[in-house]
């Protein structure tokens, strides 16, 4: 039979047709693929016609359209839906993908081709959007080390196969870590926390086969427990298994992995004659420089850190006055946070999650979507790669514009965390395709039969998830390379942290925050006090995440350190991190960082962005509305559907008019003097 991953797909809107594939379909598919592609880079590399931008770049743009569908369903599925037989793939397949990317790199006469027309580009008379692609063509050649010659591109070739076999271990070894482990609990044990917890961690335990109910290193299950759980025995082992990801001995341990991936970023930086790898990595981002991500973070983390402390000494007197004399832990934060909330906000958890049921809020997302874009959501029925999964046909005027799938609920075989991913990228040249676009969470599954509740935050995370979605979406360029959130990684979070605040819109919890069991909408009462409680413990959440961003810099911005983990001990330590406060991310579970390049040396991005999304907001409230249809176009027109097609900082200023200080996002944090 036929390579289901090869032939032609007859599928609505060409979605991948999952139910005829197999795992084993992936090698021989890959292997086909791969050397297709390397034969049409030969083509274009040969080509006896003098080179020009249809022959050389749309020809690029164009070539490896096979391998492109291959890896595009492995790669969902590894990271959504993993198995043994997926990883021992994804280990085969990660440096056999880095080798080949190297050899079309190196190529001489591509690359040739590709110098020629950027130096002739005067003469071409190309449109904008064909000179921008031209550019980033040659500077992705140039960084690949496309200019190294002999031992020196050897060894260029051989730090980025390892790099790839590195992240792709880090990926792994954690994934391996979550998986295994698990609290086991009686009944008793949970005493003290709200039904929506009993309920997910019973779920969690018939998931796993466990007697009883457990909990389990997701974040949508954990922090719960940390935030309720009154045993403070159980909290700190929780707490102590979840940041310990990574870094529990024996073959899973990411600790010597992370120092060897530091010491190649910053051997394959030296070797393009950067200074550091932080200095080579952000060069092509908004930020531009080191000093200017350190500068933003520390003006963020002075009044951030001095509002945790402040927190610390309530929180603290708290735990005293229930008995306990000692120093307050990371383990008790949230949880003594939490009784905090309640008395000053008389915001009670489980009172509020049964307004913001997952189909209700996934509504939301949706019908902001449709008053601000015009995009309608209708149920599509198509084979997809687990039973959780939902697809809709996104379509505007009539016209399809995109297949949005979402996959939210954990389980074993998903990593942690939350990511939109495109199965298909939106492009008009060289032939037209519309976008495959994928959301995918970790909430907690509910019980057969009961609705999927979430938590407030687990709601502004899928809003943030749908505005990446909408980025990918709204595309409307001419090449794929820079479709969507093909962007710099200090710009691709505005979007989605932008459309965050949709959630707080007192209409729109008006309207969709309906309870689970009456329908009624959200108590005026209640809907005001979820608002003012918004900003509560940001001391917290700031001071935890610009730790992991300095960490983050400071690993890339020098020399490594021999010893990461001794490094993240020492930077700390320089900064006065608060002792009831760990790192969101320490080194041996930083995802972020480590499991690939995205963003290494770029976790501070959520914050550069962040300083553009709260002014981006004030638009529409300046306007008279978070849904000024306006604004809206022209978010649209300056953001959304323009992709990498033009600079980061052209396109915030086209739609705004101006580049907005940090003032913004201390405001927007309630950090603000």
């Amino acid at each position: 039979m036929a390579n289901p991953l090869l032939a032609d797909w007859t599928t609505p809107f060409g979605l991948p047709p999952f139910d005829a594939i197999s795992d084993e379909d992936f090698p021989t598919a890959f292997e086909t693929a791969r050397i297709e592609h390397l034969a049409e880079i030969a083509a274009i590399a040969q080509n006896p016609e003098p080179p020009s931008f249809e022959n050389t770049i749309v020809a690029l743009e164009g070539a490896g359209g096979a391998l492109d569908k291959v890896l595009s369903v492995f790669f969902s599925l590894a990271g959504a839906d993993s198995t043994p037989r997926r990883q021992e793939l994804q280990r085969d397949f990660s440096p056999k993908l880095a080798e080949h990317y190297s050899e079309i790199t190196s190529n001489a006469d591509l690359f040739a081709r590709v110098a020629a027309l950027w130096d002739g580009r005067d003469a071409l008379g190309l449109s904008p959007e064909e000179t921008r692609v031209l550019m980033l063509t040659h500077r992705s050649f140039v960084r690949a080390g496309a200019g190294l010659s002999g031992g020196e591109a050897e060894r260029m070739r051989a730090i980025k196969s390892r790099l790839s076999v590195l992240g792709t271990q880090f990926t792994q070894n954690l994934l391996a870590d979550e998986a295994s482990w698990q609290m086991e609990l009686s009944e008793d044990d949970l005493d003290g926390v709200p039904g929506f917890l009993k309920a997910a961690a019973r779920a969690a335990g018939a998931e796993r086969g466990a007697e009883g109910p457990v909990i389990t290193l997701s974040r949508s299950l954990v922090v719960p427990f940390l935030q309720f759980s009154p045993r403070r025995d159980l909290r700190e082992r929780a707490w102590r298994a979840f940041t310990s990801r990574g870094a529990n001995g024996g073959e899973t341990d990411n600790r010597a992995i992370a120092n060897e991936i530091l010491e190649l970023r910053r051997e394959r930086a030296a070797l393009l004659g950067y200074e550091s790898f932080a200095a080579y990595k952000l060069e092509t981002e908004m930020a531009k420089t080191p000093e200017a991500v350190r500068s933003l973070l520390m003006q963020v983390w002075e009044p951030a850190k001095a509002r945790a402390l402040a927190d610390a000494e309530a929180l603290e007197a708290r735990m005293q006055a229930d008995g306990y004399n000692g120093a307050l832990m990371p383990w008790d934060w949230r949880y003594y946070a939490e009784k905090r909330r309640k008395d000053e906000f008389d915001l009670d958890e489980e009172g509020l999650k049964p307004y913001l049921q997952l189909d209700r809020m996934l509504e939301a997302a949706m019908g902001c979507a449709t008053r601000l874009f015009g995009l309608e959501f209708e149920p599509l029925d198509a084979a997809l790669y687990h039973p959780d999964c939902r697809a809709w046909d996104v379509t505007r005027d009539g016209r399809h514009v995109a297949v949005f799938v979402g996959d939210y609920f954990a389980r074993a075989s998903k990593r942690s965390g939350a990511w939109c991913s495109a199965m298909r990228m939106q492009a008009r040249r060289p032939e037209e395709k519309t976008p495959i676009v994928v959301n995918v969470c970790n909430f907690s599954k509910p019980g057969a039969g009961e609705a999927a509740l979430l938590s407030y935050d687990d709601a502004r995370t899928l809003f943030h998830e749908f505005g990446h979605a909408l980025h990918q979406m709204l595309s409307d360029v001419e090449f794929g390379s820079v479709a969507g959130t093909s962007v710099a990684r200090d710009f691709v979070e505005l979007p989605s942290q932008l459309y965050e605040h949709w959630l707080e819109v007192p209409e729109v919890l008006r309207d969709y925050a309906t309870h689970v069991e009456t329908g009624e909408a959200m108590p005026p009462e209640m809907l005001e006090t979820v608002l003012e409680a918004a900003n509560f413990d940001q001391g917290f959440q700031t001071v935890e995440y610009v730790a992991s961003a300095l960490v983050d810099l400071d690993f890339h911005e020098g020399t490594p350190p021999a010893d990461a983990m001794a490094r993240q001990q020492e930077v700390l330590a320089e900064m006065g991190m608060p002792e009831a406060i760990a790192m969101r991310h320490a080194t041996p579970h930083f995802a972020h960082v480590f499991a690939g390049d995205g963003y290494s040396s770029g976790y501070y991005s959520y914050m550069w962005s962040e300083v553009m999304d709260a002014d981006a907001f004030a638009a529409f409230t300046e306007a008279g509305g978070a849904f000024d249809p306006e604004v809206a176009q022209r978010l649209e027109r300056f953001v959304l559907s323009k992709g990498g097609s033009a600079e980061a900082e052209d396109l915030y200023m086209g739609f705004r008019g101006r580049m907005p200080g940090v003032d913004a996002l201390l405001k927007g944090r309630g950090l603000a003097a």
